[in-house]
């Protein structure tokens, strides 16, 4: 086990190191609804990630992204976001069965801001939903729909620090692993990698919606 200096195992010592004082719009910027500001910011954003707690404690973070705007507010305490074509893993879905706390973060490119929205998910099956999100002739099979209990802006400092939006600071593509190198790294298999790459941009292609 990792051995540090200090454990922080309290409230009253983990506010000693980092005091209220001098932060009052950091606790009074929380609301228990979806206002102008956060309806405009939603409507700009492309992607989204999406925290889920299993029963077990297991907590799951899963990337998605549509054109700009595909979460739809339907009013100023809900939101609907249609579920795309994926690995058929449903991670998200399963926790959001066996606990309904969900949490979104809301992300546009180029925009240092992100809005945080936390609440109650639940699954649905709806042909006038469906309908609404439809892309290409292709609609979802299924929706979350999520009841907001939470929502504030969280400022850019992170995103400054990372330079997530400035290209000159993006490391080369190709250095990063891939996908198809995890694959071949945890799945036993008689593929290539090129051939596991493959399989994965075929898919790309065809399996958006």
């Amino acid at each position: 086990m990792l051995t540090v200096d200090e454990e922080i195992t309290s409230v009253s010592r983990l506010r000693e190191l980092l005091p209220t004082e001098g932060f009052t719009n950091t606790f009074l910027k929380v609301t228990d609804q979806l206002n102008d500001v956060a309806r405009k910011f939603i409507a700009t954003a492309p992607f989204i990630i999406v925290a889920t707690k299993s029963t077990d404690g297991l907590i799951d973070v899963s990337p998605k992204g549509d054109p700009a705007g595909f979460v739809e507010v339907y009013d100023n305490k809900t939101l609907i976001i249609p579920d795309r074509l994926g690995n058929h893993r449903v991670d998200g879905f399963q926790n959001i069965l066996e606990d309904p706390n969900v949490a979104i973060l809301f992300i546009v490119p180029g925009h240092g801001d992100t809005l945080r929205v936390a609440g109650k998910a639940r699954i649905v099956r709806d042909s006038a939903i469906n309908k609404r999100h439809a892309i290409n002739g292709k609609e979802p099979l299924l929706a979350m729909v999520v009841e907001v209990q939470e929502a504030f802006m969280h400022c850019s400092k992170s995103l400054i620090r990372s330079r997530l939006w400035y290209p000159d600071s993006w490391p080369a593509r190709k250095t990063a692993p891939t996908l198809a190198e995890w694959v071949l790294e945890t799945v036993e298999r008689k593929q290539t990698l090129d051939e596991v790459q493959d399989d994965h941009s075929v898919d790309e292609r065809t399996r958006l919606y």
